[in-house]
């Protein structure tokens, strides 16, 4: 005699929901984040994102030194995008005094930025397929980034922390034939490029982890004031060099990589495209400066004091919206000087976009939001 074994499904039984920290040290956060789960079994009944471990008072810390100084703080909040960064404080403190920067270093800004923006993007297009599984992609990623660090590196003597930005210019006039050999580096990138492409973009792996998930509209993307490759994935197309174009944007045409479906995969679509789109922004700069002569930045005293009263400068930075309301009294150090990053805007998403997810998909998801816990934290 035979007894029949049923096996349930579990419907009808009672469960108790379960709080999970991820964090503050997961490997796969970026920086120090914390997130808060509630779960039910493993699917995400709502997530609390908290931040502040990394918090370093970095505005607070602008208010004690002057403009020179603030630079070399400035250019860390988001440590892949240290000349984006620099460049930021450079406009709002320039914007105020009302210097106009030589043409020869307005169009060696913006080919540097775009440059530092490749780089930004390729470090998240070698993590982000490794954080869910696929080891390959960063190595690809890593051989692109080497070859541009060592152009910019060259001009600046600093791999991650540039300090090239000054108020008025830049530190410097670049090596003899430095363009030369950084449009010859963005040909070989460029040419090689395709390799990390053709690894990644239609894996059927990747697809199954990244099509369809962590959906974020262009309604929600608006409401948290999300910008960027994640926001522009969303089909929020909005992007300041082409919107309210400043460095020498206003004289290129500048194409906005956008996506419809706003799931994972459409925002690492964003981030790789941008890269092709900022490598031929460079190279046109990188031609036009060559065409121009004259200083790269204006002559200033040795102590630098702005007029008394306030501007906002935002800068297209490669994750997102960057802006810096300097507020002066005439003094050297400012009064006030209020930082809005990308990251913080685009984070505080997680918690619309994670609850529904399955635990496996949440790494996947916060992945794909590319932030700096740096640039939240300040």
């Amino acid at each position: 005699m035979t007894r029949e074994v049923v096996v349930g499904t579990g419907t009808g039984l009672d469960t108790a929901d379960m709080v999970l920290n991820i964090g503050p040290q997961h490997p796969s956060t970026h920086g120090v984040l914390r997130l808060k789960l509630v779960l039910d079994g493993e699917r995400v009944i709502s997530c609390e994102p908290i931040i502040g471990y990394m918090h370093r008072g970095a505005e607070k810390l602008f208010e004690v030194r002057d403009y020179r100084q603030i630079i070399v703080l400035a250019n860390r909040h988001d440590w892949l995008s240290a000349f984006a960064n620099e460049l930021g404080v450079a406009l709002a403190v320039e914007r105020l005094m009302g210097i106009e920067v030589p043409e020869r270093a307005v169009w060696l800004r913006t080919a540097l930025a775009e440059l530092n923006r490749v780089l930004n993007h390729l470090m998240f297009l070698g993590s982000y397929p490794l954080e869910i599984g696929a080891i390959t992609p960063v190595f690809y990623a890593f051989r692109e980034r080497e070859t541009l660090q060592t152009i910019m590196e060259e001009v600046s003597g600093g791999r991650m922390h540039y300090m090239f930005n000054r108020v008025g210019g830049l530190k410097e006039e670049v090596p003899a034939g430095w363009t030369r050999r950084a449009r010859a580096a963005i040909g070989e990138v460029r040419r090689r490029l395709p390799d990390l492409d053709n690894l990644i973009r239609r894996n059927e792996i990747f697809l199954a982890r990244t099509v369809g998930v962590g959906v974020l509209t262009a309604e929600q993307a608006a409401a948290y004031g999300a910008s960027g490759p994640v926001a522009r994935a969303s089909g929020l197309d909005f992007d300041l060099r082409r919107d309210e174009p400043y460095l020498a944007y206003g004289s290129l045409s500048v194409p906005v990589v956008t996506r419809q479906e706003g799931d994972c995969h459409a925002r690492f679509e964003c981030l790789l495209d941008q890269v092709f789109v900022s490598l031929d922004l460079a190279e046109t700069c990188l031609e036009r400066v060559d065409q121009i002569s004259g200083p790269v930045n204006v002559r200033l005293p040795k102590v630098v004091k702005a007029p008394e009263g306030h501007t906002y400068a935002w800068t297209e930075n490669p994750l997102g919206i960057n802006g810096y309301y300097l507020v002066s009294r005439g003094e050297k150090t400012p009064w006030r000087m209020k930082l809005r990053t990308a990251s913080y805007a685009n984070v505080q998403a997680l918690s619309t976009l994670l609850p529904g997810c399955l635990v496996p998909d949440l790494i996947a998801i916060l992945g794909s939001m590319f932030f700096v816990v740096g640039d939240i934290d300040k």
